[in-house]
């Protein structure tokens, strides 16, 4: 099982130039783990700092390696000329290959603020992915069903294919991600037995389009501490504060040995990736964790 790490990009700092700091830093612990991928997250219009994937994405790939990374985007929420864009001068700057992940986004205010028809997202997804591989291809693109986009083209376009997950949850968005998608982005919110069967779903519709996945991959949220101890007391706190509302067996939390036997149990599933955000908002405790992912890859490779 691959292991990369989503950065959090929202912090609660008087000075923004902090919670940018933050994120760099973990981006360079993540290299210096050897982790296998790197991934920003995207969210509009909130009141609280959230910086935006693809301006930090690029700071932080100072700190990566040659190893993919990416970021993930709300597509109804972008124009997609610009995204092919953006995603084309990014992977050019990068040694390793761009991993798109990308999702419809579920919030009516986030797509309100951002002026777009919350009831036509699904269309609006299907048509800009469409639109960005073409870009990305080098084609000439018109359309005028949801952008008015006339003759466009983008350079520079991307080396190599830019790989594309989908987060999906719902069946008809797991069946839309096996037909439309390289890998599938499972949801931070699923014990194993839901884990499970959202898997044996995304097999299925696999199976039906004839389609063999590059990625399959399950989001958890992580905090591995010193000791067993240390961790369990660290997951009450949040649980008691009601953690994004999630169940207890949803966080991903425990001593490296723990946590290591956890992932193996999502790994014998078939799942090939997890994609890691740090549970403490605490950047001594946040990179401490990203430290100890090193130990837990180690303990995985010698239980294979």
């Amino acid at each position: 099982m691959r292991i990369g790490i989503s950065v959090c990009s929202s912090y609660r700092c008087e000075d923004p130039r902090e919670g940018a700091r933050y994120m760099v830093e973990r981006a360079h612990a993540a290299r210096a783990a050897d982790l296998d991928t790197l991934f920003v997250g995207d969210h509009h219009v909130v009141p609280t700092p959230y910086y935006q994937n693809s301006v930090m994405l690029g700071r932080m790939l100072a700190e990566w390696h040659n190893k993919p990374a990416g970021a993930l985007y709300l597509l109804p929420l972008w124009n997609p000329v610009l995204l092919a864009e953006q995603i084309g001068t990014l992977a050019a700057v990068m040694q390793g290959r761009f991993i798109l992940q990308c999702a419809l986004g579920g919030d009516q205010r986030q797509s309100a603020g951002m002026g777009v028809d919350f009831s036509r997202r699904v269309a609006m997804f299907t048509d800009a992915l469409q639109i960005m591989r073409a870009l990305w291809a080098g084609e000439t693109v018109n359309h005028d069903r949801f952008w008015p986009i006339e003759n466009a083209r983008i350079s520079p376009v991307p080396a190599a294919p830019v790989e594309v997950w989908v987060g999906a949850s719902a069946v008809p968005a797991i069946n839309r991600s096996a037909r439309l998608a390289d890998g599938w982005l499972a949801g931070p919110n699923l014990n194993l037995q839901a884990a499970a069967e959202q898997l044996n779903q995304y097999q299925q519709a696999c199976a039906e389009h004839q389609r063999q996945p590059a990625a399959v991959a399950l989001r958890r949220d992580i905090f591995i501490g010193a000791t067993s101890q240390e961790a369990a007391a660290l997951k009450q706190t949040y649980l008691q504060k009601g953690y994004r509302g999630f169940s207890e067996d949803a966080l991903l939390t425990g001593s490296v040995n723990e946590v290591a036997d956890e992932l193996a149990a999502y790994a014998a599933l078939g799942y090939t990736d997890v994609i890691v955000r740090n549970i403490s908002a605490d950047q001594g405790e946040a990179l401490a964790t990203i430290e100890r992912l090193a130990l837990v890859r180690e303990q995985m490779r010698g239980q294979l």
